[in-house]
């Protein structure tokens, strides 16, 4: 029988991996489109920039209150990074 605890962990696990992967990809997204550089630079300074938003992403995952704390301090922002992003495009 699986405890709760261990449900818990697994989101929590969920919700920093893929979670802040898609989180850091958001944010690099919104950042290459939205830096005033050149098209490469751009790009490049958006993935050196997922690269801590991803770590942070983690650290915030096994840090909050809950599983559900931890997906909601993911989720929102990289839903807010997609929102300004489709409204840039």
């Amino acid at each position: 029988m699986v405890k709760s605890e261990h449900l818990g962990i697994g989101s929590r696990l969920l919700a920093a991996g893929p979670g802040g992967f898609a989180l850091a990809n958001a944010a690099a997204a919104l950042g290459a489109e939205t830096l005033p550089l050149s098209a490469a630079e751009a790009v490049t300074w958006a993935t050196m920039a997922a690269f801590p938003i991803h770590l942070a992403a983690i650290i915030w995952a096994f840090a909050a209150r809950s599983a559900a704390w931890a997906w909601a301090g993911i989720v929102i922002p990289a839903l807010v990074c997609l929102l300004i992003l489709s409204a840039t495009a």
